[in-house]
């Protein structure tokens, strides 16, 4: 609990048991007055409740405070405003509390699956994969330490007509090319062919076009759309050249995703493909027709009305009988639930598919599945550049591969600038450039609300200054040097010393970090760590410029480097629920 908590608990008490209302809660604030005090309680909701003066009833609720708890010291009234001044032992007591506390996690005995990453193997990861990647990894971090049980899966799109066109255009032009004979990555290589049949197509729409057809015409009847149709039906069908051509291309791409996954520092604990499931889908359908749910049209194609609901009528199986993206996301939520003792689901996926899972999400209800309230879309604002937003199509995707290289090559020209890393051996240093390099990307990314677009600049993001990760990694460098120069070990001896401002406001914000993970998990949000984190090294930073650590008395000293300690325990263990590493030099 923190100390505002704590103080609100209490003042709770004490209404109830002077006034007989119950469920009032106070907001305790920081004091930000020049009057003395630690704490703030605003008492003007009571006020009207009870109708009394604002400064009889702070004279009231600030006796009561003091004669009964043991940790209130003194209080003043100002202007309706009752501010509280705390002990010092409370605020030992609370970091005592605070360090003893934080490798303790009560268990919530409930199960949750996270989804993210879910790539097409027709191209590789790009920077969208990359907020993807770090927001779900970070969420089910999160959930982990609230005391959720977490699993952390993917779903590997490996079919569709998408898959298809890389693997034709390789057939047709790639004279056999390999991941070994080009010495490119395999997702690098399928992403080429990918780029190469767009251009294909448009130029054979382009010639369709200026014979007379209409675009819509031309886009259907192009030869290299109706090749890519085609071998989708094959590979339906189990045509044993084309699925032999796909494992082969498939392969290839899984072994590039993981490579950039290592790097990245994200992992997964179970992997779904939809070639598997997409016949699950299928078996779905015909549930839903037999018990009236869908209906099939004329065309043979399949369908569910959702009007009633406020959205549409949705197709779920086309007159060919192939899949669409709906019939295979029913399938894999049926199989999720059905192979996992989970209670809820969450789909980590960007904004543009949210009428997707509203759809997906409705249908499941309308199925009778009893677990289909506890599905959740964790929608995300995509990620755009200073030059606007990227097609994979065209090629003009940030590589995820490239991205890191960049953040890694940023971060050592920053580091060899400020020249702080010459006494490290040519490992230590590399280990250095590459944590400070991805922490900078993931702080960047995961300090935006998930819900807001953002825009992302690689130069902005490696500040050694500001809300950067790079600021946040060098703080905790700093108290490890700290530490190692004091020969620092921590007790647990009760302290006796005089507190000042910036070591009850350190202690404060330290407090509050179990509060923090708890609002994070609640609102799926890795944004409130972050944030978070960056005001306790704002906080840290006021310590430490204003209170000599190494010098005085031996309690005093001894105290501010406990202080240091957790703080730094503390600045690690959030930043690893970002999934970024801490290091001790910089």
């Amino acid at each position: 609990m923190t100390i505002k908590a704590t103080i609100q608990k209490k003042l709770s008490d004490l209404i109830q048991n002077l006034y007989q209302i119950n469920d009032v809660t106070l907001e305790v604030q920081d004091n930000k007055t020049d009057f003395e005090g630690d704490f703030t309680v605003v008492i003007f909701p009571l006020v009207k409740l009870l109708k009394k003066s604002p400064d009889l009833l702070g004279l009231e609720l600030g006796g009561a405070l003091t004669g009964n708890t043991d940790f209130v010291s003194g209080f003043n009234v100002v202007k309706g405003f009752l501010n509280l001044t705390l002990k010092n032992e409370f605020f030992v007591q609370e970091l005592r509390a605070t360090k003893e506390g934080l490798n303790k996690i009560e268990a919530k005995n409930q199960s949750v699956m996270v989804e993210y990453s879910s790539p097409n193997t027709n191209k590789p990861l790009h920077l969208g994969h990359v907020r993807n990647n770090l927001l779900g990894f970070s969420v089910a971090a999160i959930l982990k330490e609230a005391g959720y049980e977490v699993l952390k899966t993917q779903i590997i799109n490996d079919r569709g007509i998408h898959i298809c066109k890389s693997m034709l255009a390789w057939q047709e032009s790639g004279l056999g090319e390999t991941p070994e004979s080009t010495g490119l990555k395999g997702d690098k290589l399928v992403g080429n062919y990918y780029v190469a049949f767009d251009q294909q197509y448009k130029a054979e729409i382009k010639e369709l076009m200026a014979s007379g057809l209409s675009e819509a015409e031309a886009k259907k009847e192009a030869p290299s759309i109706k090749k890519a149709q085609r071998m989708l039906l094959d590979w339906e069908k189990g045509s044993p050249e084309v699925r032999a051509l796909w494992e082969k291309m498939n392969q290839w791409v899984y072994e590039g995703f993981g490579q950039t996954y290592k790097t990245l520092g994200v992992d997964f604990d179970q992997v779904q493909y939809e070639s598997n499931t997409y016949l699950l889908g299928k078996d779905i359908i015909q549930k839903g027709l037999h018990e009236g749910t869908f209906t099939r049209r004329d065309d043979g194609s399949v369908w569910v009305d959702l009007t009633q609901e406020g959205l549409d009528e949705k197709l779920l199986l086309r007159s060919d009988g192939t899949s669409v993206y709906m019939t295979q996301d029913l399938g894999t939520a049926v199989e999720r639930f059905k192979n996992n003792s989970i209670d809820k689901l969450i789909f980590t996926v960007g904004n543009e598919q949210d009428y997707h899972f509203q759809v997906l999400f409705k249908i499941l209800g309308k199925l009778g599945y009893s677990w289909a309230d506890q599905l959740y879309h964790l929608s995300y604002g995509m990620v755009e550049l200073p030059e606007g937003k990227m097609k994979s199509r065209e090629g003009t995707v940030v590589d995820a591969d490239e991205l890191m290289e960049e953040m890694y090559l940023t971060a050592k020209e920053k580091s060899q600038e400020l020249g702080k890393l010459e006494s490290l051996t040519e490992a230590q240093k590399e280990d250095s450039y590459t944590k400070v390099g991805l922490g900078a990307l993931k702080y960047f990314m995961l300090k935006v609300d998930p819900k807001k677009k953002m825009l992302f600049n690689p130069k902005e993001s490696i500040d050694f200054n500001g809300n950067t990760g790079p600021f946040i990694q060098y703080t905790y460098a700093r108290i490890q040097s700290l530490l190692s120069k004091a020969e620092f070990k921590s007790v647990d001896e009760p302290f006796e010393i005089e507190l000042n401002a910036y070591e009850k406001e350190l202690i404060q914000v330290l407090s509050n970090y179990k509060d923090v993970v708890s609002k994070a998990a609640q609102s799926l949000s890795p944004a409130h760590v972050a944030n978070y984190v960056y005001e306790l090294v704002k906080s840290y930073n006021a310590f430490y410029q204003n209170n000599p650590i190494l010098i005085g008395e031996q309690e005093q000293k001894q105290f501010r480097l406990e202080l240091s300690f957790v703080t730094a325990t503390v600045i690690q263990k959030a930043l690893g629920l970002l999934g970024i590493s801490t290091v001790q030099r910089m």
